[in-house]
């Protein structure tokens, strides 16, 4: 399947070691995710998205933005498909408004199931829709949920309702699938909806059946005498809804000096935008395996 990383963090953060420079970056993985590439970043609280069909390993564009891409939200993506076409217009993180979205996974019987995704998702949305894979209908369906809460287009939106938003959305799916598929190895015939949720302030990451990794804090951070944010919590674990220095997801541990716990499946966690860590727990539907 396809790999993630995101983070959010209290600083302008670079993003070259994390794509490039570590031995088991993005970069590296990508020889076996060839299928297209996205980077999503925010600057002035502005969403910028750059994607590509090509692969990241081959692609000069992929080096130059994960070399001077800096901001304090970033969502990346390598791409192994499983539906659609290989474009630009299927690659990820998708986008709208400030919201930017990446998905590892597969909606099994996408073909069957894609009519009652439409039927769910409000005509205003639905004129968006420009590719051809699950994770965009998936992506436009999470959209639907959020606006019958909170505008789509508020400078702010509450994480717990952002987190009600996502787990509507999962119910929803599963209960035409029925269940997360427990096996990875059952690719496009299993659902797996493991994705990366932002606005720019807030973060979320769920855990939907294949791998995601979290981490707040480093064994010893590097930049501890200089760091203007430099405290406890980023050299050891903070208390739920206590303020971190960064959140970080990814598809598996990168290497450093970060310490990364596994999520378990159906296990939703994010930041808010005072960056205060909220963990929303593993719901028995979403976890429901087939």
């Amino acid at each position: 399947m396809c790999r993630l990383f995101g983070f959010r963090s209290v600083i302008r953060s670079q993003v070259h070691r994390s794509l490039l420079s570590a031995e088991n970056a993005l970069l590296h993985q990508s020889t076996q995710h060839p299928d297209g590439w996205g980077v999503g970043y925010y600057h002035g609280g502005v969403p910028h998205v750059i994607k590509s069909a090509a692969t990241a390993f081959s692609d000069r564009v992929f080096h130059r933005i994960s070399g001077v891409v800096s901001s304090e939200t970033v969502v990346a993506h390598l791409r192994k498909a499983t539906q659609g076409t290989l474009n630009t217009l299927n690659a990820h993180p998708f986008q709208h408004g400030r919201w930017v979205f990446a998905h590892n996974g597969n909606v099994a019987e996408m073909d069957e199931l894609r009519p009652r995704f439409l039927q769910e998702i409000h005509p205003s949305l639905q004129r968006f829709l420009l590719g051809e894979t699950d994770s965009e209908l998936l992506f436009l369906l999470l959209l639907d949920r959020l606006s019958q809460r909170v505008s789509l287009y508020e400078g702010t939106y509450p994480l717990a309702e952002a987190a009600k938003a996502v787990r509507e959305t999962l119910d929803l799916v599963t209960s035409w699938t029925g269940g997360i598929s427990q096996d990875p190895a059952r690719g496009a015939d299993g659902t797996y909806l493991t994705f990366l949720l932002t606005n720019g302030q807030l973060l979320l990451g769920h855990q939907g059946g294949m791998p995601l990794y979290w981490s707040t804090h480093k064994h010893l951070c590097p930049e501890r005498d200089n760091c203007p944010s430099y405290g406890l919590t980023c050299e050891r674990p903070a208390p739920p809804l206590h303020p971190v220095a960064h959140l970080i997801f990814s598809s598996e541990p990168l290497q450093g000096e970060n310490v990364w716990t596994p999520m378990e499946q159906g296990e939703l966690l994010g930041v808010d935008e005072r960056m205060r860590l909220h963990p929303f727990g593993t719901p028995t539907l979403a976890a429901s395996a087939i």
